[in-house]
């Protein structure tokens, strides 16, 4: 049997081809997405401009509730106290120790960051030309210089505000720095960013050694090695978005290779019912059938399965340089793909494709000689029991995970409506010959045979041979569930988050500053204005509430808004928003409730930057329903952030228009309409939806390249078919408009199909978040999907009919396949 089942190979090369390319994807994929794991296990990071310390410590970059349940990545830089710096000078085994400050500075409105000039020997920094810098004073990296030369005065935006200071020296990194610096004189960094972001520790023997020795308070950490990255680069905080990214996208590629090999098997297996037959009524026994169709896909499997490992870097790599196009990943962050990503990979493919090929293996053998054969000329399309239970199941999973979506808040819906599109495309894949069956209802055929003899060809046909044409329904319909369940959640979930945000505040115009934040001074002008009723600094971050501890959010941060005018539209039930200046703050009067606080009470917050502070509760504020935020001053707000100045200025005018504003004084300044609020907060949902975007791109590509050589193994083994027709009369035309009308009905049932799959996710996603089943997103998307289907299944079947039919009829009629 072995011996024939290799010999079979010759005459089955499209279908072989189908399962070949598919097993190829699956496993280069898997590989990619078990690189993504590892990378989020390791976080290895080479850092740059700090390189140069063997030891570097910092904050921890991630939050770790009191309960001890999960972490989450601090939003703001967690910055360590100056007088750590000497105190791990003076300890035992340590040469040196030199603090490192981050400002926020510009020059010519590049990227680049200030530091103190004593943090150029982490990298290290070395002179070119002039000296060291004094008060007043810069030494610039050599990108920065220009034409200017030491001597010169140049302009450096720090914290939004132009400076006009001397330019002292130029300096070149010993080493590849991304981000050029500027180096500001120690006493005048340490005046513009009073916290520290990391110590260099020099150590006077080995590193590790040294690790073990410091005394370090808590929540600070010493790192060696790559994990120094951790301090210099923001987004390495921790490895749980990695990790569930690399879960989800490999799960999805095992799901939809499953469905997509087991489809593949089982139209091959079914149009070789007539051989199989033969081969029973020879005296082949259901053991040596079933090993037959085992050993010959195993081949065939197994031999996509190396070449996809060979792939799976090339995969990783591509997959990784988008996460950091996107802005998913630091640059800075190493992909690791080890030999464990490439085992995993083989195992799980290698598990995937034996189970799947033995279910197919097992129904043929299960096949009688004298059956087999009647089944041959008129295919027999029934389920079994067990087949109808399982896609029963899945199918009332769907109806289940979308009712009970329906009644979560907004943050769980997206994670528990999700699944449904899934569950819901398995329940179509595992009942797809019936659902075809079903679909034929008298007003779709008649419309179909009104296309003459082609059109009643092409009615019969879908109902004998439903089983075959499953095979190509079951890829469209997953590609469309999971491109546009994918695609409008999170177009939804934006469309809600933006309109709950902006909604909330009073405003008609928006300044914001690309160099670090709004600074005083830009707030007093624009209060100044003509026409302006109102202004609000606004600062946004995350933090939790500890004291009394809040249980609602425990790894996800509560969303914090600083604000410092009349800005807020929400209904106040106690209190006043008046009174929000200090260390106060206004709570949710649900949150409220739950922690058993009211107005007048105090209550500890964790901050951004690692900070809890003591603030008293002055207002409760209500916000949209699971969209609620704790307010809080933006003076006290802004101060435990990165950058320590408001994000953005609100103003209210008395003619809803935008004043004239000259904002030359403040480079990088931009004034707008209140789009811009939303703008900028659309940019802090991004990366769940990019993500999405890409998950749904990779999984439409894999089952795009499926239905492709799904559709050519059942036009080309219907070489007889075509042969036979042509004898009796029939034109090569007729034959062409046939598969035609075959394949514009099965893509209009995939994207029915997919669309309602979709439905039972995007649906209740819409009524959590929104109010009502209605999703957001362009409709243009829809409707390049169905062009993307229709340009997918019509040039495919025209072009395989084509080749099926170029042989004779009488040399089609004994081919040895078809």
């Amino acid at each position: 049997m072995i011996r024939l089942a290799l010999t079979t190979l010759r005459y089955r090369t499209a279908a072989f081809l189908a399962i070949f390319v598919a097993v190829l994807l699956g496993s280069a994929l898997l590989s990619a997405a078990g690189g993504l794991l590892e990378t989020g296990l390791r976080l290895n990071a080479p850092p740059q401009r700090l390189a140069a310390a063997p030891i570097v410590v910092t904050g921890d970059p991630a939050y770790h509730p009191p309960n001890g349940s999960g972490s989450a990545p601090f939003p703001e830089r967690h910055r360590v106290d100056p007088t750590l710096a000497p105190k791990l000078a003076s300890t035992p085994g340590v040469a040196k120790a030199i603090a490192d400050r981050s400002v926020p500075a510009v020059v010519n409105s590049g990227a680049s960051s200030g530091h103190g000039w004593a943090s150029a020997a982490l990298t290290p920094y070395t002179l070119t030309a002039g000296r060291a810098p004094l008060s007043g004073q810069v030494v610039l990296d050599q990108r920065l210089v220009g034409s200017s030369k030491p001597g010169d005065q140049v302009t450096v935006t720090v914290s939004g505000q132009p400076q006009t200071l001397t330019l002292a020296g130029i300096a070149t990194a010993e080493r590849q720095v991304d981000v050029p610096s500027i180096f500001f004189a120690d006493a005048d960094a340490a005046r513009m960013a009073p916290g520290v972001d990391a110590i260099g520790v020099f150590p006077t023997g080995p590193a590790k050694d040294l690790i073990k020795r410091l005394d370090l308070p808590e929540g600070i950490r010493a790192y060696a090695g790559d994990d120094r990255g951790v301090a210099e680069y923001s987004g390495i905080a921790t490895s749980l978005p990695l990790i569930i990214m690399s879960g989800v996208f490999g799960g999805m590629v095992a799901v939809v290779m499953a469905l997509v090999v087991s489809a593949t098997i089982g139209l091959s297996v079914r149009q070789r019912r007539r051989e199989l037959a033969l081969l029973r009524a020879s005296g082949a026994t259901p053991g040596q059938v079933a090993k037959m169709v085992i050993a010959e896909t195993m081949v065939v499997g197994v031999i996509g399965l190396l070449i996809g490992l060979l792939c799976g870097r090339t995969a990783g790599n591509w997959i990784f340089g988008m996460l950091i196009d996107g802005d998913i990943v630091p640059a800075q962050l190493r992909f690791d793909q080890g030999p464990l990503p490439f085992a995993g990979a083989a195992i799980l493919t290698f598990l995937v494709l034996r189970i799947t090929v033995g279910f197919a293996a097992g129904r043929a053998a299960r096949i009688r000689p004298i059956q087999a054969l009647a089944e041959a000329a008129v295919p027999e399309v029934a389920l079994g029991k067990i087949r109808l239970i399982i896609g029963a199941v899945f199918a009332g999973a769907t109806v289940a995970i979308a009712l009970s979506t329906l009644f979560m808040n907004p943050t769980n819906a997206a994670a528990i409506g999700g699944p449904a599109g899934l569950t819901g495309s398995i329940a179509v894949a595992i009942l797809a010959p019936l659902v075809i069956q079903r679909a034929l209802v008298p007003r779709l055929t008649a419309l179909i045979e009104k296309r003459g003899t082609s059109g009643v060809l092409a009615v019969i046909n879908l109902r004998v041979r439903a089983v075959q044409f499953a095979a190509i329904l079951i890829p469209i319909t997953i590609a469309t569930t999971i491109a546009l369940g994918n695609i409008y959640a999170q177009t939804t979930q934006q469309k809600a988050a933006v309109d709950a945000y902006t909604d909330n505040l009073n405003a008609n115009v928006v300044v914001t500053s690309s160099t670090g934040g709004i600074p005083a001074s830009l707030t007093e002008a624009a209060r100044n204005l003509p026409g302006v009723t109102a202004t609000s600094e606004l600062v946004r971050s995350k933090g939790w509430i500890e004291e009394p501890y809040d249980t609602s959010h425990t790894s996800d941060a509560w969303p914090l808004l600083g604000l410092s005018g009349p800005v807020y539209k929400g209904k106040v039930t106690k209190g006043s928003l008046d009174d929000l200046t200090g260390d106060t703050v206004a709570l949710p009067p649900g949150t409220a409730k739950k922690l058993k606080v009211g107005v007048g009470s105090e209550i500890g917050v964790r901050l951004g930057d690692n900070a809890l502070v003591k603030v008293k509760i002055v207002a409760l504020a209500e916000g949209p329903s699971g969209y609620e935020s704790i307010l809080l001053p933006s003076a006290l707000l802004a101060a435990h952030t990165t950058t320590g100045l408001p994000s953005q200025l609100l103003l209210r005018t008395d003619n809803h228009k935008v004043p004239a504003f000259d904002l030359s004084k403040w480079p990088g300044a931009t004034i707008g309409d209140r789009d811009l609020l939303g703008a900028g907060y659309d940019a802090g949902l991004g990366v769940d939806a990019w993500i999405g975007y890409l998950l749904a791109g990779i999984a439409v590509a894999y089952t795009a390249i499926a239905s492709i050589n799904t559709i050519a193994v059942a036009v080309l083994d219907r070489r007889r078919e075509f042969g036979l027709q042509r004898l009796t009369g029939s034109t090569r035309r007729q034959v062409r408009r046939m598969l035609t009308l075959e394949g514009l009905v099965i893509a209009a049932l995939g994207l029915v199909l997919g669309l309602i799959a979709a439905a039972f996710s995007v649906l209740p996603i819409a009524v959590a978040t929104r109010g009502w089943p209605i999703p957001s997103g362009p409709s243009w998307i829809l409707l390049a999907w169905v062009v993307v289907v229709l340009a997918l299944v019509l040039p495919t079947t025209a072009i395989t009919g084509r080749i099926a039919m170029r042989p004779k009829p009488m040399d089609a009629l004994s081919s040895p396949v078809g």
